[in-house]
């Protein structure tokens, strides 16, 4: 299967109006600021959410936005295997703010750190600690050591194991309701 096509930012700013903005980032890293008008999606609700995004495609294109593009480019290719075309942008919404365009941040919504950060932290923290717990009982290291095998891993994969099981933290999901006006939105 070929690469989902890309949009640029210079592109999706100036069509920002006419497409359908997905957001397939975790509800903490889209309440931390998103493109306007966008929709969020985390990637893994993206198969409950096909009967909508097939019915907004029909109205008009989509695109789908995470914070670099690998996320975003992974849910179009799900789409694609369901028979709805999307674009993914180039570089996500660090590259929309790097070119000088607002994301948009609703007053009193509660944030997270993007996801980046928080696995940055966790296998920091597990490294850590593995090499501190290893002074007393050597076999701790073992924990520094498969935290080493899983980033490297993870690098040469593009996936992050740790970032999956990290977004089903409750600051990381979204509230049902807040899913289901999502989805009518889009639907409707």
């Amino acid at each position: 299967m070929s690469p989902a096509p890309a949009l640029s930012v210079e592109q999706s700013s100036s069509r920002i109006h006419e497409l359908t903005v997905v957001d397939v980032r975790t509800p903490g890293e889209y309440a931390s600021g998103h493109l306007p008008g966008a929709h969020n999606i985390p990637l893994d609700r993206l198969q409950q959410a096909l009967p909508a995004l097939r019915t907004a495609s029909a109205r008009g294109d989509l695109l789908v936005v995470c914070a670099s593009g690998a996320r975003s480019a992974t849910a179009c290719a799900v789409l694609a295997e369901h028979g709805i075309t999307a674009a993914t942008l180039e570089g996500g919404t660090a590259a929309w703010t790097e070119r000088g365009h607002d994301l948009h941040r609703p007053a009193g919504a509660r944030t997270a750190w993007a996801m980046e950060r928080q696995v940055r932290l966790a296998a920091g923290s597990l490294v850590l600690l593995g090499l501190i717990a290893g002074r007393r009982r050597p076999a701790a290291r073992m924990v520094s050591a498969g935290i080493a095998g899983g980033l490297v891993f993870s690098a040469l994969t593009d996936t992050c194991g740790m970032a999956r099981v990290l977004a089903k933290l409750p600051h990381n999901r979204p509230r049902p309701a807040d899913l289901d006006a999502t989805l009518a939105a889009l639907a409707g």
